[in-house]
């Protein structure tokens, strides 16, 4: 939207998506809008009822609907690293899709179309406009797919495991082996046993690296990893560090393809 004017972020940055509630100053802000940008109640379950009752004037544009996107059905790893349609800590039927679609590059420039699109249609004296900021942020995502497809290329055999299954997009459009899923509550801590237990899969799988995320203890990780040959990657599927704006994508993509190139491509 630059040269037009400056969206609203309605989830704060670092906040959870899932069990978010409203402030009554965000309420507000949701009854005012003239459009409302979305993933879909299977990302944000939480704004489904709010964007229902609160947003009746505005056009709402589900992203999770834009025509064209890749879709991958929610999965399971289990201990052979093969995936297994299964319910997932989104709560989503066995059958549903995974809804971290924006972590495949492709799908997050079906996404830029649409919302450029919306736009057009709702500011028509601006679609031009609008028309070249999708170009220009296409163009960019383009940009860095080719630079970490080469970079990438010759990680992909090399096994990892994740404390939260969000990154199977970006393991399929760059080629990833993810082999497993160490099912890790950040709110409760794990006991000596369960870490035991997590230590032997990844043992068993002769996992190169362990992917933590901003919001689990360092030093269950380091625990984890304890005896092995793994070594331990930070991911972000939000890109809670960098400022919400036009450049947050390609440096929450950029930080999370950086870190499967530290950690995967360190050697033991």
């Amino acid at each position: 939207m630059a040269g037009a004017g400056a969206p609203r972020l309605l989830i704060p940055a670092g906040t959870s998506p899932h069990g978010f509630a409203l402030s009554p100053s965000q309420a507000g802000m949701l009854a005012k809008a003239e459009v409302v940008f979305w993933v879909g109640g299977g990302l944000e379950s939480a704004l489904a009822k709010p964007i229902a009752t609160l947003a009746k004037a505005a056009r709402v544009i589900a992203l999770s609907r834009t025509p064209g996107l890749v879709r991958l059905p929610v999965r399971h790893l289990g201990d052979d690293g093969h995936g297994h349609d299964h319910g997932h800590d989104h709560g989503q039927e066995a059958n549903a899709d995974d809804p971290h679609y924006w972590l495949d590059p492709e799908n997050a420039k079906a996404m830029l179309a649409a919302i450029a699109d919306t736009l057009a249609a709702i500011d028509p004296a601006r679609k031009d406009l609008y028309a070249r900021n999708a170009a220009a942020a296409r163009a960019g995502v383009d940009a860095l797919t080719a630079d970490f497809m080469g970079r990438l290329a010759p990680l992909k055999d090399r096994p990892f495991v994740v404390f939260h299954d969000a990154y199977q997009y970006l393991e399929h459009r760059f080629g990833l082996a993810a082999r497993g899923i160490l099912a890790i509550d950040p709110d409760r801590p794990a006991g000596a046993r369960h870490i035991a237990e997590l230590r032997a899969r990844m043992v068993k799988l002769n996992v190169a690296c362990l992917f933590t995320e901003p919001q689990f203890p360092s030093r269950l990780a380091t625990a984890l990893i304890e005896g092995t040959q793994a070594r331990i990657g930070v991911l972000d599927p939000l890109g809670t560090g960098f400022p919400p704006g036009p450049d947050l994508y390609g440096n929450m993509m950029t930080a999370n393809l950086r870190a499967f190139e530290d950690c995967l491509g360190a050697r033991p």
